[in-house]
């Protein structure tokens, strides 16, 4: 049996917060009611802002009832979110601005002040009760730092996706174009007339499938329960980039098969279960109206 270790920091972090939560003194209140103290002070200076991305650990509790623990529901791992401007005053995003990463705090909120914002107590709670929030700030991201972090990711990976990508159609065969954003595509039968236009509705029949074969959605196969035509306006963002981009290249009657890198699709965002994050997606497409 393996044991997990506690880190000596963390159990520290712990005992302080549990020394805190037992005292009813060395708390203080911001401008707008939130009650809050700092168990540890990193003195640092990069305090988080509206939007930033945060990455924390947080132990919710009313009482002695914990709500949840973001350790045990994230496998040990810091959750990770964006963060809002407060949505009351003396939210606890309000006390977010106070720390720096390494800090942690214990924040509380009266019940009856979130009760006000429409939110439904559960039924053991009652309005004269305070939440508490115990958080361990472990890092800040700005949006610019966010944006440079997810382009790099996304350079890297199309990197990754055109080497699997070349050697699928090594294995098949295959001699399709490319475009520069690194989309593949094979026109296998020519439409007449002029390629959509962005705005344009276009019609489109297809059949979605992974690099490795995992037929995940189509509109003409009665098994995914949606037989009938898929419409959506060309280029306003309706359908993954690498649709956009692909059926824009295809006439009126065209029948093509796209080869979309993971960047193009989702990403590492997983949609379903057939679609594993930063999958290459291939669909058989046909446009079959344009109007």
């Amino acid at each position: 049996m393996i044991r997990r270790i506690i880190p000596v920091t963390l159990l520290g972090v712990t005992l302080a917060f549990m020394s805190a939560c037992n005292s009813g003194s060395g708390f203080k209140t911001t401008k707008d009611g939130l009650e809050y103290r700092i168990v540890k002070d990193s003195a640092g200076s990069q305090h988080p802002a509206v939007g930033d991305l945060v990455e924390m650990h947080i132990v919710p509790r009313v009482g002695d009832s914990v709500l949840f623990d973001s350790r045990k529901l994230n496998n040990d791992q810091p959750v990770q979110f964006p963060l809002n401007p407060p949505a009351f005053k003396g939210d606890m995003s309000e006390g977010f601005a106070l720390l720096t990463p390494g800090d942690s705090a214990v924040f509380r909120i009266s019940l009856d002040s979130i009760r006000k914002t429409g939110a439904q107590l559960l039924p053991w709670m009652k309005p004269t009760d305070k939440l508490q929030y115990e958080v361990v700030l472990l890092s800040v991201k700005s949006q610019q730092e966010v944006q440079q972090e997810r382009e790099q990711q996304a350079a890297a990976q199309k990197e990754t996706d055109d080497q699997l990508l070349q050697e699928y159609f090594a294995q098949q065969n295959l001699k399709p174009a490319k475009t520069e954003s690194g989309l593949y595509y094979l026109i296998e039968k020519e439409g007449k007339g002029a390629t959509a236009q962005p705005g344009q509705q276009v019609t489109v029949n297809y059949t979605g499938r992974t690099l490795k074969g995992v037929v995940f959605d189509s509109n003409v196969d009665p098994q995914f329960n949606h037989v009938e035509p898929f419409r959506f306006p060309l280029g306003q963002g309706a359908v993954i980039p690498g649709w956009d981009e692909g059926i824009s290249l295809l006439k009126k009657g065209s029948k093509a098969r796209l080869f979309i890198p993971s960047p193009l699709a989702y990403g590492p965002q997983s949609p379903s279960p057939d679609i594993p994050e930063n999958s290459i997606l291939i669909f058989d497409v046909e446009v079959t109206e344009i109007q």
